[in-house]
């Protein structure tokens, strides 16, 4: 075989239609023309370039001229005894096997940073006493709102617990005969607060003055559940009505609908706004577009749940997904999508679902529970991860059902209110989860591509 077709011999093989046409497998990690870095001694490489010997031959010394040689030597071995490249354009099979092999070592000197399973907390950090508390399922007579306030109804009374400062204020007082505060709400900006009463009417107070500011009307029964999406409030009643009131209009009646066969005891508005789902003593649970709100429109009806639907919670970090919890008789939580109209999940807890509350820092859930005839979840309160619904703790048994479930501003405590006529507070939602302290080499890179914009 003649230099000529040597010559051809060798320069088909570094061609790339011999690279990709060859049995062995090659691993090109980017395009010829660009430097593969990943084979290349880029500190090596970033000294030479770097560091230039200046030639001065009249006045290099024999000590330049022996240090300028050892330089060369040095260049022509890496760090890990292969031939030393400025630019590597290809990777072969040996180079590529040795890389992954030391890719594995290094990642598996890499410690572990496997997070504890979340606990729940031993105890309760609070407890407040709430005499004279009514023990109604289908009531909610509880309300955290952004203001760091908890307004709570015992018997004819609404209070108003500043926990800053764990001062208490009396807000109303009803002398009426068989009247009393069925449910309370805050809305987003904490400005006034709405108590609905069991006489059919809806007062407004204002959180400052702590005195009423208006009237709602238009049920013919107790108000056991209100809701508010912006200036609108929402009210259901145990005349089964469910009605929309803007409280900026002298005639505040937006729509007025009755579907339910039942008493509604659940009500809650999308975190978007565009969405009102409602639950009733009829174990229906409805879903309503907020533009077209009628009796004869509605966007989906459940019928899966056995008994009352009083618990619902929409999640925080996937807004179509809903979170229901039925009563004695059913026991179940269910999760909703509510694009597709679908059942994703359902859990059998055994026990009464008195209240529902997602964890803003975790995905997980917390179920309040009631009757539940000897089952592990009665009277307790369980949390829940999600998606999978794994039982992650659950309190001691409490020795009464738990009435109602509310949550803090910043998402930390949850506060329950029970049958025994205690208020506690749960620790059970912090800490808030920090950043991932295991950073890839991956996320270092990606970084440097972030740059002030002048």
């Amino acid at each position: 075989m003649d230099d000529a077709c040597d010559w051809r011999l060798h320069s088909d093989w570094y061609s790339p239609t011999r690279l990709h046409n060859s049995p062995v497998k090659y691993d090109f990690p980017g395009d010829r023309f660009i430097p593969n870095r990943s084979l290349m001694d880029l500190d090596q490489a970033h000294g030479v370039l770097t560091n230039k010997i200046t030639k001065q031959p009249s006045k290099t010394t024999n000590f330049q001229i022996e240090q300028y040689r050892r330089n060369l030597k040095n260049l022509t071995v890496s760090a890990e005894g292969r031939p030393f490249q400025m630019l590597v354009f290809r990777g072969s099979p040996k180079s590529n096997r040795k890389l992954s092999r030391e890719i594995q070592r290094s990642s598996e000197d890499i410690p572990s940073y496997n997070k504890p399973p979340r606990q729940f907390p031993k105890k309760e950090t609070l407890v407040l006493d709430a005499p004279n508390i009514t023990n109604d399922y289908y009531l909610s007579i509880m309300d955290w709102g952004e203001s760091n306030i908890l307004a709570v109804a015992l018997g004819t009374k609404v209070f108003l617990w500043n926990a800053n400062n764990r001062e208490i204020e009396l807000l109303s007082e009803v002398s009426e005969n068989n009247d009393y505060p069925a449910s309370v709400s805050w809305p987003k900006d904490a400005k006034t607060i709405a108590v609905g009463y069991n006489s059919s009417r809806v007062l407004l107070y204002d959180a400052e003055s702590l005195k009423p500011v208006r009237s709602l009307n238009g049920h013919r029964g107790k108000v056991g559940s209100i809701a508010w999406n912006g200036h609108i409030l929402t009210s259901g009643s145990r005349d089964r009505a469910i009605i929309n009131h803007d409280v900026r209009a002298r005639n505040s009646v937006v729509c007025r609908v009755k579907v339910h066969e039942g008493e509604v005891c659940g009500l809650k508005w999308s975190r978007t706004g565009n969405i009102l789902a409602s639950g009733g003593n009829d174990n229906l649970l409805y879903l309503w577009d907020s533009c077209k709100m009628s009796s004869v429109n509605n966007l989906y009806r459940f019928d899966n749940h056995c008994a009352a639907v009083k618990a619902l919670a929409w999640c925080p970090y996937n807004y179509n997904v809903l979170a229901s919890g039925g009563g004695s008789s059913d026991g179940s939580i269910k999760m909703w999508d509510t694009q597709k109209g679908a059942c994703i999940r359902s859990t059998d807890t055994k026990a009464q679902i008195c209240g529902l509350q997602w964890n803003r820092h975790h995905q997980e859930i917390l179920s309040g529970h009631g009757y539940g005839n000897g089952s592990e979840s009665q009277n307790r309160l369980c949390l829940w991860s999600y998606p999978s619904m794994t039982r992650l703790g659950e309190s001691i048994d409490l020795r009464a059902r738990i009435l109602h479930l509310s949550q803090s501003p910043d998402g930390l405590t949850v506060v329950s209110a029970g049958e025994d006529e205690t208020i506690r507070f749960w620790e059970v939602f912090g800490p808030a989860s920090n950043a991932n302290p295991r950073v890839s080499y991956l996320d270092s890179l990606l970084s440097l591509k972030e740059s002030p914009i002048r």
